[in-house]
Order: C-alpha cells, then structure tokens, then sequence
C-alpha cells in the first residue's frame, strides 16, 4: 500500500538518503563518475534542494509503501497551466511495481485542482525511464543539450503529457 507525504526542510535528509540509493547507480551507464558527483552537488546537496523548496516553488513528495520511504519526486508551476516534474525517483527494488506511476497520477490529480492542462519533464536520452512515461502518455516534444557548467551538459528529451 502506497502513501505520498508531503516534504518540507526537514524532511531533506530523507531526500538525500534516497537520492544517494538511487541517483548514481540510475546513471552509472550514462555519466563519467565526475559528472555524477557534480551533478549530486549541484542538484541535491542540503543548501540546494533548501533553495528548490523555498525560493524555486519545488513542492517535493515522498511516497511510502507499508511506512517505508521507497522515492520522492518534485513538482513546480512554470507557467499558468503547464507545471514540470523536476525529480522522481523510486528504488531500484520498487520498479516494475506501480510506485511510479502511482507518484505521477498523484501528481496529476494535485496540479488538475489548480488548473494545470499540461505536464512535462526532461529525461536523459540515454535514460531508459524515456518508455515507462511513454506507457503514461507522455510525448517527446524537444530535445535540449543544457550547458550545467563545469564542461557538462544535461543531453535530454522533453517529454510532456496534456491533461
């Protein structure tokens, strides 16, 4: 039985443990190590996802299953009705289960109640979570090559769903 909480500051140790249970082995395949470890600073050290939580409009969730913490995910609005799905990641045990989907269809009912007509997201070419959001409708829109400093680039899919 699945569960989704809503996380705040305190909860960014949580988010941090899971993140480093899932992250790096997730784009083991894909990233240079360095890369990785760059992009853990930059997107998931403490002061960052404060800043995603409190100046960037993150709502970040943590779903549970049976009590236990299995993935989060983050959410924000970016224009009048189009919100993006910034981050979901669930255990490497719990894909294949439903946690996935279950955390999107959460997120899809949340942003419906304040209008949202649109979702969309960003996903690494290489990623192959590109077909788990197919399955949930969701269609390849753009491709982006994002310069993130340090002579690293985030080579994605943008990916979106109509609601």
């Amino acid at each position: 039985m699945f569960e989704i909480k809503k996380a705040g500051i305190d909860d960014i140790p949580l988010i941090r443990e899971l993140t480093f249970r899932v992250w790096p082995q997730t784009y083991a395949s894909i990233l240079s190590q360095e890369q990785i470890d760059y992009m853990l600073e930059m997107m998931y050290s403490e002061s960052s996802l404060k800043n995603q939580m409190t100046e960037d409009g993150c709502q970040f969730i943590i779903v549970y299953e049976n009590g236990n913490p299995v993935g989060f995910a983050s959410y924000s609005k970016e224009k009048a009705q189009r919100w993006k799905l910034n981050k979901i990641y669930v255990l490497q045990n719990q894909q294949g289960k439903g946690t996935g989907k279950y955390v999107i269809n959460h997120i899809i009912e949340e942003i419906k109640k304040q209008n949202a007509n649109s979702l969309y997201l960003q996903v690494n070419r290489y990623n192959n979570a590109k077909t788990f959001y197919e399955k949930l409708g969701f269609a390849e829109i753009d491709f982006i090559n994002l310069d993130i400093g340090n002579g690293y680039f985030m080579n994605d899919y943008v990916m979106e769903k109509k609601l």
